[in-house]
């Protein structure tokens, strides 16, 4: 399984909502996005807990 990444997630949410913002996108392409957009989502809250979760036990 490969790892996850970040910034790579970030980077591609920010490419995401750029194509969903032209006005050439077709509705069909914007639901594909919507969905691609939720599964990054919520791989970055998971990585975020997660690394606070670490934080929070260094203390």
């Amino acid at each position: 399984m490969e790892e996850f990444d970040y910034a790579k997630a970030m980077e591609e949410l920010e490419t995401i909502a750029k194509k969903v913002e032209d006005p050439q996108t077709g509705i069909g392409d914007i639901d594909k996005y919507i969905k691609r957009s939720a599964v990054l989502i919520e791989a970055c809250r998971r990585y975020l807990r997660t690394a606070r979760e670490g934080m929070d036990g260094i203390r």
